[in-house]
């Protein structure tokens, strides 16, 4: 299979041609250094879901490196979950490129993320909690990764409501909830979809919930339109994503700065989400219901 040009490669690999909804990072950044990744292995036989399960090694790996808790093995974690991350795009990339989408692919993809995330933030309160052994680091820790698993899904919410009304990345469902179709369609996709739903249908539940409360009323469609596309909102839950989350990490590990990455995740990253809800309810809400 030949390489397209890059150019053509490039844009056949995005989610969407509007950037609005995905991340600064992503859009300056990641999804190019990942679509040169993508694009050198697109002549191959390796798929998606083996870029998926090479993502979440790296980003396990990074974590026993964090452990030896050195200045270099913090630098040298913080790279790698960097490279994770670029890696975590080159996937999906690949896939809409080869148009090789599957469900199975897309639960993996984020049952992945999980579980890195899990050894990421054990890694980190462990080696923070060797300088600072108190109950607030392991508060700080705890709260860490609660705080960036919802702050992602209220991202991915947004972000996959946008895609649908443009009639894109179909494949996503807003939310994951089972129906006789999964049941009876593959088999494995059905069971990463039952362990999807235990560890991430709570919060798709929560940020529809959410959601509905920032509207306050029934929208028509044109409302709902203008409610999922608005540039605002969607800059702001942009910064929520994977990919500037893992970036703040990487900038704190090269400072050595983990305590600090774990003061700036709760209260920065959380105040990033505070706003976003914040303005929907109070400012969206507000201007659509205006010019009824």
């Amino acid at each position: 299979m030949p390489r397209p040009r890059f150019r053509s490669f490039f844009q056949s690999s995005l989610k969407s041609e509007s950037h609005i909804a995905d991340e600064v990072i992503n859009t300056y950044v990641m999804r190019r250094v990942a679509a040169v990744v993508t694009w050198i292995l697109y002549p191959t036989s390796v798929t998606p879901n083996d870029i998926t399960l090479a993502s979440t090694a790296v980003g396990l790996f990074a974590a026993c490196i964090y452990y030896l808790n050195t200045p270099a093995a913090i630098a040298c974690a913080g790279l790698l979950v960097t490279l994770k991350d670029i890696l975590d795009d080159a996937d999906g990339q690949l896939a809409r490129a080869k148009q090789l989408y599957s469900r199975r692919g897309r639960f993996l993809d984020s049952l992945g993320d999980f579980v890195v995330d899990v050894a990421l933030f054990i890694a980190i309160t462990a080696i923070t909690y060797r300088s600072h052994p108190n109950v607030s680091t392991i508060f700080l820790g705890l709260a860490g990764f609660v705080g960036i698993t919802l702050r992602v899904s209220y991202h991915v919410f947004y972000q996959v409501s946008y895609l649908h009304l443009e009639s894109t990345y179909l494949l996503n469902r807003i939310t994951e909830d089972v129906t006789e179709a999964d049941r009876r369609a593959d088999r494995i996709a059905f069971v990463l979809q039952v362990v999807f739903n235990v560890m991430y249908g709570w919060q798709d539940r929560l940020f529809f919930l959410i959601d509905a409360w920032c509207r306050g009323r029934q929208f028509t469609d044109s409302e709902n339109a203008r409610w999922y596309s608005d540039r605002v909102g969607l800059r702001i839950s942009g910064l929520l994503g994977f990919g500037t989350e893992l970036a703040l990490l990487t900038l704190c590990s090269l400072m050595n700065a983990l305590s600090l990455y774990l003061i700036l995740n709760v209260i920065l990253m959380n105040g990033i989400l505070l706003t976003g809800i914040l303005y929907r309810r109070f400012f969206l809400r507000r201007s659509l219901l205006s010019d009824r």
